[in-house]
């Protein structure tokens, strides 16, 4: 027989606490609104600078495969945002470029590191938030985790780092 590991009764994954706590542990919490607003701007500026190379590649690759590859001009934006979030926040250091240098890193609730997958579709969220409906946004100054929606959503926090 196999030894699988079980959760005592009564006791499941959503009865877990929170492996950071607002009370106890506030100085993970402190700033992180305009600390995350000034990590964006700089990950907007490093997004965009990759798009356009990227679709400067596009472009050559075009010429070479005699216009079969411009097809791709649609999905470079997505395709770099997402990448992009996947693999800083999902990668070993669990923050974007811009959230580093804010001293931020993005953790899951429950104390655990952030995939790559999750963090695409914490962007994908975020990004449709932002474009759809951005007061959404503000939910943030009401949490006390200081999350999102799109953070709830993914079951990601952002917090200072250490």
């Amino acid at each position: 027989m196999t030894d699988q590991k079980t959760t005592p009764t009564g006791t499941g994954f959503a009865d877990q606490p929170h492996a950071y706590n607002p009370v106890t542990q506030p100085q993970l919490f402190e700033a992180v609104i305009g600390k995350r607003f000034v990590a964006f701007i700089i990950d907007a500026i490093i997004i965009l600078a990759l798009t356009v190379l990227a679709y400067v590649a596009v472009a050559v690759l075009g010429i070479i495969t005699l216009g079969l590859a411009w097809l791709l001009f649609g999905i470079v934006f997505p395709a770099v945002g997402l990448g992009y979030n996947a693999l800083t926040i999902g990668g070993p250091n669990s923050a974007t470029i811009g959230q580093r240098v804010m001293g931020l890193t993005v953790p899951m609730w429950y104390g655990g590191k952030v995939t790559p997958l999750i963090a695409a579709f914490h962007a994908l969220l975020f990004w449709f938030s932002l474009v759809i409906f951005c007061p959404i946004l503000l939910w943030a100054f009401f949490d006390q985790r200081k999350r999102c929606l799109h953070d709830i959503l993914a079951g990601v926090l952002v917090i200072n780092r250490g």
